[in-house]
């Protein structure tokens, strides 16, 4: 006789993507700005937004860096005329 096994395709493992990280971001931001948090937890909440911040600006593509570092500043109306 033959033994039958049941083969379960393996689950995806969790991700979690920049995009996630940002509106998470996000979230807080707005979820602060309705007073959702109590004072006491003002900081905690801070602190690990700050850290999502730090994150997502660490993992920034280098190619976005880069063309925000070509991208030339506009002119305001004042240089305009004077250039």
């Amino acid at each position: 006789m033959a033994k039958e096994t049941d083969q379960q395709p393996e689950a995806e493992a969790p991700q979690l993507s920049l995009h996630d990280i940002a509106s998470t971001i996000k979230i807080i931001d707005v979820v602060s700005k309705r007073g959702a948090f109590e004072g006491g937890e003002m900081a905690d909440v801070g602190a690990v937004r700050n850290r999502l911040v730090a994150f997502l600006e660490a993992t920034q593509p280098a190619e976005e860096a880069e063309e925000e570092e070509e991208t030339p500043e506009e002119e305001t109306p004042e240089e305009a005329l004077q250039g």
